[in-house]
């Protein structure tokens, strides 16, 4: 009996460690929060820090809830502060389709 408990917790641990880690998103998916001055610098600091590495990727290619996961991603490697984030993801999200 002992056995089957060893066996069925550690079961347990090693299914529960194998499942996908949720991250939360930290930009916004509402409403711009930046002013139009923050949006425009938002939109040089992505032609800039974003174009350094790579070719840009079209505004309109991803919904707002998509940009959150690109941004999170990437503004590590662009080293970009939470509010440079922000006004980053405020001006790709302003971009009409």
């Amino acid at each position: 009996m002992k056995k089957i408990f060893a066996v069925a917790s550690c079961t347990a641990i090693f299914l529960a460690s194998c499942t996908p880690k949720t991250t939360t998103p930290t930009a916004a998916t509402g409403p711009a929060t930046s002013t139009a001055e923050q949006i425009a610098q938002g939109k040089t600091i992505f032609e800039n820090s974003c174009g350094r590495c790579h070719k840009l990727p079209d505004p309109t290619s991803h919904n707002s809830v998509q940009w959150v996961g690109i941004m999170n991603s990437m503004a590590p490697k662009a080293k970009l502060t939470d509010e440079q984030h922000q006004w980053v993801y405020d001006y790709i999200v302003s971009v009409k389709k």
